[in-house]
């Protein structure tokens, strides 16, 4: 239980983070996609349970705020995270690299999802300008905050696995 609220809180606070300060420290309009960080993130740590736990429920916020249907980007992201999970078995917590490609990876895919999704479906075909002007930005964005946020993740699960393993024993 105590997992679960502090990754909700951490979902939260990225979200919070995302879509109110990040506003205003946007770079040529791309904002980082902070989401995607803790969904990669516990999906490699912990496994795909709870990376689509995590996914899920940073999705529904985005659903629940910025969209009009509850659900889309919910499943989207509780994909990347069930994906991610596949990464745990390879995975190892002193590495800085493979998260931040896993989160550069995930940003590619969920941009061009939502690309195909909202532009390309409405016959606008220039995916060049999108790729140099958003998806491109967004990903270099995302992989330097993943630097920056990653760490502290890593301590939070770190101290979450000894609490749960000191209250087992």
């Amino acid at each position: 239980m105590r997992r679960f609220l502090i990754q909700l809180i951490i979902v939260l606070v990225c979200f919070l983070l995302q879509t109110a300060l990040f506003r205003y420290l946007d770079l040529a309009g791309i904002v980082p996609n902070l989401l995607l960080i803790p969904t990669v993130s516990f999906g490699m740590m912990r496994g795909r349970k709870e990376g689509m736990l995590v996914g899920f429920f940073s999705g529904l916020l985005l659903d629940i705020f910025f969209d009009t249907i509850i659900g889309p980007y919910a499943l989207l992201y509780m994909y990347l995270g069930y994906i991610n999970g596949f990464f745990h078995r390879v995975y190892y917590m002193e590495d800085i690299l493979l998260p931040m490609l896993m989160v550069g990876a995930n940003d590619l895919v969920y941009s061009l999802i939502i690309y195909i999704v909202t532009y390309l479906l409405r016959n606008r075909l220039d995916i060049g300008f999108y790729s140099v002007h958003v998806i491109l930005p967004e990903m270099i964005y995302t992989m330097i905050m993943t630097l920056i946020l990653y760490k502290p993740l890593v301590k939070i699960n770190q101290w979450l696995k000894r609490k749960e393993e000191g209250s087992e024993a």
